[in-house]
């Protein structure tokens, strides 16, 4: 019997931008979005989705490097049933580096603090938090974090 693969591809098309926007409302629903924000999002930011042959199972999204310290950010989902299974580590992985190949010296994530999973995948890759926050308005807790220890393959 064969395993599947995971296959991490790029947004392209409409299918697959609704695709990532299902990932990301069920993984963050304060931060809901409609398919024209998710198709703005994707003008702005490399977007990609992972499959187990033709199974959604995750999504990721990174941000640029910006300003003087070129700070990327790195962000990967998993939808509950298919973490702990190496997923979200194999989406982190290529979209770090990404964020290395477009200059990125320095790598931020943020995850919404009642995600626990993803506080603990953060912390684990040596994340560590810089701040918390509510958005103007809303009630959620948001958490930034900074890669403080960046792991070179090698």
């Amino acid at each position: 019997m064969n395993a599947l693969r995971l296959r991490i591809a790029p947004v392209a098309g409409e299918a697959m931008l609704e695709q990532w926007r299902h990932v990301h409302n069920t993984i963050v629903p304060p931060a809901a979005m409609s398919p024209d924000e998710a198709r703005a999002r994707a003008g702005r930011h490399r977007l990609e989705n992972a499959y187990l042959g033709d199974v959604l199972v995750g999504c990721s999204t990174l941000r640029p490097p910006a300003g003087e310290e070129a700070v990327a950010t790195v962000i990967a989902r998993v939808l509950p049933p298919y973490r702990r299974r190496g997923h979200g580590t194999a989406l982190y992985e290529n979209a770090l580096a990404g964020a290395r190949l477009l200059g990125a010296r320095a790598v931020e994530t943020c995850v919404l603090a009642v995600n626990e999973d993803g506080l603990r995948f953060a912390a684990a890759r040596g994340f560590v938090e810089t701040e918390r926050y509510t958005l103007d308005g809303e009630d959620d807790l948001w958490v930034d974090l900074r890669l403080t220890a960046p792991r070179r393959a090698g």
